[in-house]
């Protein structure tokens, strides 16, 4: 092969945008578990006290949060700890969800 018929490519000018890298803090989850017709009182406050380690007296204020006002924060955390702590919560019977803290 003759070298002079082999093809050179020149270097390729490559540029920069100006790109603005925007980080979101990570704000924290809320877990917030729903009033439903189904389960017990009694049991609920269980549940709060074998998922969250809550004291009893904590456990039935959150339970009666849900009764009557329809929705109780039961835990906070990261992204994960909340989907894990619905998870659980359904595991549980109860209606759960997570949203971002204000």
């Amino acid at each position: 092969m003759n070298p002079r018929s082999m093809a050179q490519t020149a270097p390729a000018e490559v540029m920069n945008p100006d790109v603005e890298v925007v980080t979101e803090e990570d704000r924290p989850w809320v877990v917030i578990v729903w009033n439903d017709p189904i389960n017990l009182m009694p049991y609920v406050a269980y549940v709060f006290q074998k998922l969250f380690g809550h004291s009893k007296e904590k456990a039935n204020k959150l339970m009666l949060d849900v009764h009557e006002k329809g929705r109780a924060v039961v835990a906070s955390g990261t992204r994960f700890e909340a989907e894990r702590d619905v998870h659980r919560l359904h595991e549980h019977g109860l209606w759960a969800t997570m949203e971002h803290d204000e």
